[in-house]
């Protein structure tokens, strides 16, 4: 397999390139008389209100920028950080265009001497663009409401993709209300081919990696399922085959987005992790039924097209800094973790492995777990049962239990792959056993 592309960019390069653009829209803005006349309160109010309505627009195309899956932005941060940012920034994109909205209707209704209602009639009805502009805000503000947590857990994750693609829409309605009245682009040609360059340069990326790089894929690999085999209770592995697949930039533990071209499930995109390293001869991902179109992945035909997105992912080798490795896995965790424990090099007593499950019937791949460990003069640790049963303490990641199981763990790179919960419990136990971050490595296969 080739590796991945080394990109000859740094983080600090993506960080100022972001804070440089930043201070230009508001230089541009103190330029075209950003600062003239305040003092009064319609002044006042018109001057934040074309401020937060630059730098939302600015923070909407960042947050889109962030999920194009721009490979060399996934290379410095990873799909995880990148989600966690794009979420964040989604609030406050939604919470600047909201307050350029009530800023400047308010401030042009005092300005003109009329009622808030009747302003914005005036602006829905009389300036171009406005009212195109309004339904994108609203549809903003309904995808944020859609993305916090007590409403995310209520919807299918089909439902909650599909709404998140209303952004793009709600940008676009937005645009041309921009180039008519923002106060950026009315009258400095400049400023004007600015804005445009950006909006250009974020449709190319979107188009360039989440349309065309799918279909580069799917021209020159033309995968298909090979064959379905049970693993467990509600669990397969897919074996997918196809042309070239030694050319594919992939290595153990990182994911695709796997779209499976049957009747009924061709639209659903899933990302499932590798479960076994790439070789060249087949792909091998690993899916447990839990809803959201996942029950179709597991009847699966053989000889059913596969069209895939990626790879995506951090979650690999090369961000080893040590000798030595621990892998800890939960449930289906054990995906990505059994895919790197076959890349990772033999060494004796260099690999630790710690697999948590609630039953022995859940614990998938034990057989080739417990050769590839044999192979690598590893160590294999099983924690299986529920909490406080025999051989399962009642806080199995606990500092105390983590030293007891790897008396030099602070030594070792440390890969997690489990539920939010245990990541989180031993994200907090590694951190008082002063494991420093660079060596504690986790991934969120999900995707936007």
């Amino acid at each position: 397999m080739l590796p991945p592309r080394a990109w000859p960019v740094r983080a600090g390069d993506a960080v100022a390139l972001v804070a440089f653009n930043a201070v230009l829209i508001g230089g541009m803005w103190l330029r075209h008389g950003g600062l003239d006349g305040l003092g009064g309160a319609a002044a006042n109010l018109t001057a934040a209100g074309q401020l937060t309505g630059l730098f939302g627009t600015y923070t909407a195309l960042i947050q889109i920028v962030l999920m194009s899956r721009s490979p060399w932005l996934e290379q410095l941060f990873g799909m995880d950080r990148l989600a966690h940012w794009h979420r964040w920034l989604g609030f406050s994109t939604v919470g600047l265009i909201t307050a350029h909205t009530i800023l400047t209707t308010v401030g042009y209704a005092f300005g003109d001497g009329r009622s808030i209602a009747a302003e914005t009639w005036n602006l829905l009805t009389t300036f171009p663009y406005v009212l195109m502009a309004t339904v994108g805000t609203m549809m903003l503000i309904g995808i944020a409401v859609a993305s916090m947590r007590w409403s995310r857990r209520r919807l299918s994750y089909e439902t909650w993709h599909f709404l998140h693609l209303g952004t793009y829409v709600a940008i676009a309605l937005g645009f041309g209300h921009i180039l008519a009245v923002g106060s950026d682009f009315s009258n400095d040609p400049w400023a004007r081919g600015y804005w445009i360059a950006l909006y250009a340069v974020v449709v190319a990326l979107v188009l360039l990696f989440r349309v065309g790089d799918p279909i580069r894929l799917a021209r020159r690999h033309r995968l298909r399922v090979d064959r379905v085999v049970r693993e467990g209770p509600g669990v397969v592995s897919i074996y997918v085959t196809g042309r070239q697949l030694d050319q594919l930039r992939v290595r153990a533990g990182q994911f695709f987005t796997w779209r499976f071209l049957a009747r009924g499930g061709w639209w659903r995109a899933h990302p499932f992790s590798l479960s076994a390293a790439p070789n060249g001869t087949y792909l091998r991902l690993t899916v447990k039924e839990v809803g959201d179109g996942t029950a179709d992945v597991l009847r699966l035909n053989p000889g059913t097209p596969v069209a895939v997105e990626g790879p995506y992912g951090i979650f690999t080798t090369l961000r080893r800094r040590n000798a030595g490795s621990l892998l800890i896995a939960g449930g289906i965790g054990i995906t990505p973790v059994r895919a790197l424990l076959e890349e990772l090099p033999a060494g004796k007593g260099s690999i630790v492995v710690v697999y948590r499950a609630r039953t022995w019937e859940d614990a998938i791949f034990r057989p080739e777990i417990e050769e590839l460990v044999k192979q690598k003069r590893g160590t294999l640790h099983y924690l299986v049962g529920p909490r406080g049963s025999a051989g399962v303490p009642d806080a199995p990641f606990s500092a105390r239990a983590l030293t007891q199981l790897v008396p030099d763990v602070a030594r070792r790179d440390v890969f997690i792959c489990g539920s939010s919960e245990m990541m989180r419990e031993l994200h907090e136990s590694l951190r008082s056993l002063r494991v420093p971050d660079r060596q504690i490595h986790y991934e969120r296969f999900a995707l936007l």
